[in-house]
């Protein structure tokens, strides 16, 4: 498991963003959508949830090809682009399964990759 340096960690506690899941869908086809996140700091894992998830395009993706990638990312005035890139395998969790009683899906990150996030370019 990949974990987060200070700069990556802070940026993502920071003001909540709307992220991108990136699946494969079972004929190999890409599929990226725009979702609700949480970081879990303890468990090193992102969780990723929304309305009727278990329902998705997004889950059953992840049923089938179990990795999935998560871009969490921002452009400040006048174009400083920052964000993070968290890759790895997942797991479409459904509400029995799930400890927070919806359905949800589990990003493990191997590899985490940033930029921006030091005021650079």
């Amino acid at each position: 498991m990949a974990t987060l340096t200070a700069l990556e960690s802070a940026y993502l506690n920071g003001e909540p963003r709307l992220a991108r899941l990136a699946t494969v869908d079972a004929d190999g086809q890409p599929h990226v959508v725009p979702v609700g996140w949480r970081y879990d700091e303890a468990t090193g894992t992102f969780t990723i949830s929304g309305r009727d998830l278990a329902a998705t395009r997004k889950f059953r993706n992840v049923l089938v090809h179990p990795r999935a990638a998560l871009v969490v990312d921002d452009v400040l005035p006048p174009w400083r682009a920052r964000g993070v890139l968290v890759q790895g395998p997942a797991q479409a969790l459904p509400a029995d399964d799930a400890p927070e009683g919806r359905a949800i899906i589990r990003l493990t990150p191997t590899k985490v990759t940033s930029w921006g996030l030091d005021g650079s370019r």
